[in-house]
């Protein structure tokens, strides 16, 4: 058993959204791709996703939510595990790039049509643009995975991400 968390996180400003051009993908091919990395051992997701881009942008965030997992095995960049990939969607509290020269060749603000557009990304970035940008327009509450702790064992607590429910299911009868 054992795999790998990696983590991508989605800075959105209206319809703008942040993206790397990737120095070590290049070799493979040309492509933009969200900021994203590994989880630290006890790192919750939001504060890998903070981190994250913080670390490869300069860019200083809020966690807001969970968007996507996408879950693969036999990912030859995961060293023959499983591995899950998170995308978080975060808020941006500085625009100023500052990018990682080492882990990247440019860094840019890009326009969710643009980039649903480019044929220069993968399909998952083109996927989670259209996601957002159907999130932006309709609300985020329809696509949004909410986050709620909740107690294990004395003093230890677990988070459990869901869709957004309404007050009253806490109270609905013949549930038990």
């Amino acid at each position: 058993m054992g795999g790998f968390c990696a983590v991508s996180m989605c800075v959105l400003v209206n319809e703008a959204m942040l993206t790397l051009f990737p120095d070590f993908i290049l070799q493979l091919k040309n492509i933009w791709k969200f900021p994203g990395g590994l989880s630290e051992p006890g790192e919750d997701i939001g504060d890998t996703a903070v981190r994250e881009v913080f670390e490869e942008t300069g860019i200083k965030s809020e966690f807001k939510s969970l968007l996507s997992i996408r879950q693969q095995h036999t990912n030859p960049g995961a060293f023959g595990k499983s591995d899950m990939y998170i995308i978080c969607r975060l808020k941006p509290y500085s625009f100023t790039i500052n990018f990682c020269q080492h882990e990247c060749l440019r860094c840019e603000w890009m326009d969710l049509h643009d980039l649903i557009k480019t044929e220069n990304t993968t399909p998952i970035t083109s996927r989670v643009a259209r996601l957002l940008l159907y999130g932006y327009r309709e609300g985020f509450d329809k696509i949004d995975f909410t986050t709620e702790e909740l107690p294990v064992y004395t003093g230890l607590f677990y988070k459990l991400y869901h869709k957004e429910l309404t007050d009253n299911y806490r109270t609905m009868t013949g549930m038990d």
